[in-house]
């Protein structure tokens, strides 16, 4: 009996993909033997996807990640992103089948969040490792930051109202001023490849530092990525002057600070609105207090 995680088993049931589930012993049955790998462990700490540890025929190690059917083009955004990053930045896409929507991917090693290495330390690495992945002309088929961005005002504007008001209106007022520059801001012509969810999970050891997994994928300014690192790590933001951090990522990387921080304060609502209706705690009320205290303040960069 294949084992599914109980996160990626919920997920699956609230996307209305109960068929999925029952068909996916036999889906992965067929791409072991179409693939000719052999499953030996399932992760269990997955969510999005079943995703399990596999042996090719020739003795190498691989992973294998099978994303649930439902609704949008995750996995096909997935596949586009790995294939133009092809090893740089990201982990290498060995095989795919879009229609199984099927991924073999290198294995790699510890996560950031295992190391358990200092925030400065986390932040280079994440920074350093995501500017491999940026690149003129990225996929057509890539939401635009824009659209990213759209997506995030209703999706804040809804949320706020539905938790009963979680954070401040300062807070919220202040992160959907954010968005509309951004919004407005957004040049095709300037628009890299971005992997959209950089954190210390989902960078992982490679043979010569790190690489990063579960890319989502769009067609933006790369401040938005480093904006995912500025809503990380939400305790030292509460004290101190809570801008420095978009002004050390955006010197590292030769970026726009204003740009990275606007991006951080959208992440940071959003995500800690996200947290609070999943159950994402104590993190999402950490995210939030931030919020509340840069709201209140209104700077600047």
């Amino acid at each position: 009996m294949l084992a599914v995680p109980d996160a990626v088993r919920n997920k699956a049931h609230a996307a209305g993909a109960d068929a999925w589930l029952e068909h996916l012993p036999g889906l992965v049955t067929e791409i072991e033997e179409l693939w000719s790998v052999s499953v030996e462990r399932v992760y269990n700490d997955a969510t999005e996807a079943f995703v399990a540890a596999v042996t090719t025929s020739t003795g190498k190690p691989a992973v294998l990640k099978v994303h649930i059917d439902r609704e949008g083009d995750q996995a096909e955004r997935e596949i586009d992103v790995l294939l133009v990053a092809a090893g740089n930045g990201c982990a290498r896409l060995l095989r795919h089948d879009l229609a199984r929507k099927a991924l073999l991917l290198e294995q790699l090693g510890r996560s950031l969040f295992e190391l358990g290495w200092p925030m400065s330390k986390r932040h280079a690495v994440l920074s350093d490792t995501v500017a491999q992945v940026w690149r003129h002309r990225p996929p057509a088929g890539l939401p635009s930051g824009a659209e990213k961005g759209r997506w995030l005002v209703d999706f804040i504007q809804h949320e706020w109202y539905a938790l009963d008001r979680p954070c401040s209106e300062a807070a919220v007022d202040y992160a959907l001023a954010c968005a509309d520059r951004r919004i407005e801001a957004h040049d095709d012509e300037r628009a890299v490849l971005v992997h959209g969810d950089v954190h210390q999970w989902n960078a992982l050891e490679a043979e010569g530092g790190f690489k990063l997994i579960d890319p989502d994928g769009l067609r933006a300014e790369p401040e938005y990525d480093l904006g995912i690192i500025m809503r990380e790590d939400p305790l030292p933001l509460l004290t101190g002057d809570p801008t420095e951090r978009a002004s050390w990522l955006a010197a590292r990387t030769s970026l726009d600070a204003g740009a990275v921080w606007e991006w951080g304060c959208v992440e940071r609502v959003s995500t800690g609105l996200l947290g609070t209706r999943i159950g994402l705690q104590p993190v999402a009320r950490e995210m939030l207090a931030a919020a509340d205290r840069i709201g209140a303040m209104r700077p600047q960069l």
